[in-house]
């Protein structure tokens, strides 16, 4: 149980008994110590996922909440915060959660405050914070590619929209900022190399830089014609095949990306989701978490049957298994239902994680397609992300 749960029926409880204060006169009665505290365990099991809670009744109160999709009795394990338009970095090799936010001194109002909180996997408690300058901190919803690692996990870059933009190079080790590159009409943040990241760019190029050890730029390029932004635009969240970023268009066209060198490599020949009937018009990607890899390098891809010119947002209603190295569609599965964001876990049995509009998450079994368990709706109000344990 989280500590924020027990602080919670602490307050329950001091005001059940509140009729019980001193009489006048009479010294106050001691303040009442929590009598049980929980932790965690600091290296989360392979079945746990964190789930970026994007809140949009109450944007300013997002939080990280770490669920256990193994356990459909009490699947919530704790949370964190994640204020307004948050973003979040798991280490597990560091043992600490990493949350990049924006605070505001009247709530919703007054002196901004950037900065990238440092959150004990443990405990849950903060344990070291970052003020990012300059109030430029990238405010949209949830995406992958607007918070990222480089260096081994040392650093982290942080997408900045003003609407300029550029990235922050920030040493999470040493808790200090490094720098700022300018990045001109190119968006996301795909870590590349050794100390470097990619970012596709609004012109159909994607720019590969490579970092210095102060975190300045020591070199880049650009590849051209890496994207058909006119004809199969790309969804922003890639699903990570080692070093591959393998990227589904709104079309179901699949793009591989080799990360591993200093400058990203487009794979030659794209892959395919494949055709299908049934659909009205057409089977067309569609949801926020589009697409999922497993460790054995397939590619999840949530589908609607309502697909069309800006149905990308819609959802989807499937999952279509692929196999992008013989571009073959293995498999599909039905979900029973719309769905916004899915993930696959590193479970020896792996599982399909599925968020739906409504907060529900359902486990599906990634090898048949069969419905495992239902986890309800108690454990995040809109998830947007999922982040599976390494």
């Amino acid at each position: 149980m989280m500590r924020c749960a027990w602080l919670g029926v602490a307050v329950l409880v001091t005001g059940l008994t509140g009729t019980a204060k001193a009489a006048p006169g009479e010294p106050p009665l001691p303040i009442e110590e929590l009598s049980q505290v929980e932790t965690l365990p600091a290296d989360y099991p392979k079945s746990w996922v964190l789930v970026h809670d994007f809140h949009f009744n109450s944007i300013v109160d997002g939080r990280i909440a770490i669920v256990d999709t193994a356990n459909p009795q009490v699947p919530l394990k704790g949370m964190v915060r994640a204020a307004q338009f948050a973003n979040m970095l798991y280490a597990p090799e560091a043992r600490e959660i990493y949350t990049s936010e924006t605070f505001y001194s009247r709530l919703t109002r007054g002196e901004r405050t950037d900065a990238i909180t440092v959150w004990d996997t443990a405990t849950l408690q903060p344990k070291g914070e970052i003020v990012l300058p300059g109030g430029k901190r990238q405010q949209s919803v949830t995406y992958t590619g607007t918070f990222q690692f480089t260096n081994d996990h040392k650093w982290a870059l942080v997408a900045n929209f003003t609407p300029a933009q550029s990235v922050t190079v920030v040493d999470l080790a040493g808790r200090k900022l490094l720098g700022e590159i300018d990045l001109p009409g190119c968006t996301h943040i795909y870590p590349t190399g050794k100390r470097g990241f990619s970012s596709l760019c609004a012109d159909g190029s994607m720019i590969s830089l490579v970092l210095a050890e102060d975190g300045t730029v020591a070199s880049s390029k650009v590849i051209e014609n890496a994207h058909d932004i006119d004809t199969q635009p790309l969804f922003g969240m890639p699903a990570m095949v080692g070093k591959t970023a393998w990227f589904v268009s709104y079309t179901g066209q699949l793009r591989g990306y080799d990360l591993s060198g200093d400058t990203a490599r487009p794979l030659p020949a794209p892959a395919h989701v494949g055709k299908a009937d049934g659909g009205a018009p057409e089977w067309r990607p569609g949801g926020w978490q589009v697409i999922a890899s497993d460790a054995a390098g397939l590619l999840y891809v949530l589908m609607s049957p309502n697909g069309r010119e800006g149905s990308h947002k819609d959802g989807g209603t499937e999952v279509w298994v692929v196999d992008p190295v013989a571009d073959k569609r293995l498999r599909r599965i039905d979900l029973g239902g719309l769905a916004s964001s899915i993930t696959v876990t590193r479970e020896a049995s792996p599982a399909l994680i599925v968020a739906r509009p409504d907060g529900q998450i359902d486990v599906f079994s990634a090898a048949d397609g069969s419905l495992i368990r239902k986890l309800g709706a108690t454990a995040a109000f809109n998830p947007t992300v999922l982040t599976v344990v390494p």
